[in-house]
């Protein structure tokens, strides 16, 4: 089996005196879309920030690509190929959908240009019309799109989405959804952090839960979705 993109192990992450998560480790092997799934304040985010650089753990080790990352800054990760699209988007509301997506263009590691402007263009339908628009008019399903496509500009070799469907309108949920897994058909490697389980049954291949800073449980998500006592104890809302 082939070393896994990103590997978590053992870590610990305080926020000033506070410990929030205890232990945590997780796996994400290429082509993955695997769900960490929890309730709010189960330490979903801080997870992902943790990977992303933005939180550094007091103890144990994250590794992407082979390479210890623990602690690195998160520009430095970008640059080794990780991208990570925040709960809050955050989009650069004055400026246009199209310069938010130069904004970010970059080869991605290895040099790899995957994710050209016209083919995010054909990848996101909704965002070409709307490519003179300032960001911040845009709807909060709009500006979920644009974050997403945006990281893509990067060409990653890994997206960390932190809860993509918050906030937003059913039918948007959706769209998001279908984007999610045409991204999972063409072998991109994603982990997403949700607190809604349903959104990411048809979406995610696999799914750790956490609970309370900890991971309780790790299964496909075919044994998730067989899982009535698991579901019951720590997803239901």
């Amino acid at each position: 089996m082939t070393s896994p993109v990103l590997s978590v192990e053992n870590i610990d992450v305080f926020y000033g005196a506070s410990q929030i998560l205890f232990g945590v480790g997780l796996e994400v092997r290429a082509g993955q879309t695997m769900a960490l799934l929890g309730r709010n304040g189960a330490g979903k985010s801080t997870t992902m920030k943790a990977i992303a650089g933005m939180a550094a753990p007091r103890k144990g080790h994250v590794q992407f690509l082979g390479h210890d990352v623990t602690g690195r800054k998160p520009y430095v990760m970008a640059r080794q190929g990780l991208a990570f699209v925040p709960e809050d988007r955050q989009v650069f509301p004055d400026h246009t959908v199209q310069d938010n997506l130069i904004i970010a263009a970059k080869k991605g590691p290895q040099g790899q240009d995957d994710w050209p402007l016209k083919r995010i263009y054909e990848v996101f339908p909704l965002l070409e019309p709307l490519k003179a628009r300032a960001a911040g008019r845009l709807s909060g399903g709009e500006q979920q799109m644009l974050a997403i496509a945006r990281a893509l500009m990067g060409n990653p070799v890994m997206l960390l989405l932190d809860e993509p469907s918050e906030g937003l309108a059913p039918i948007i949920v959706a769209r998001i959804g279908t984007l999610l897994k045409q991204l999972r058909g063409i072998g991109a490697t994603v982990l997403i952090a949700e607190q809604n389980m349903h959104f990411c049954l048809g979406i995610a291949s696999d799914a750790v839960v956490i609970d309370k800073g900890q991971i309780v449980y790790r299964d496909t998500i075919a044994g998730l979705k067989a899982n009535k006592e698991v579901r019951s104890r720590y997803l239901a809302m």
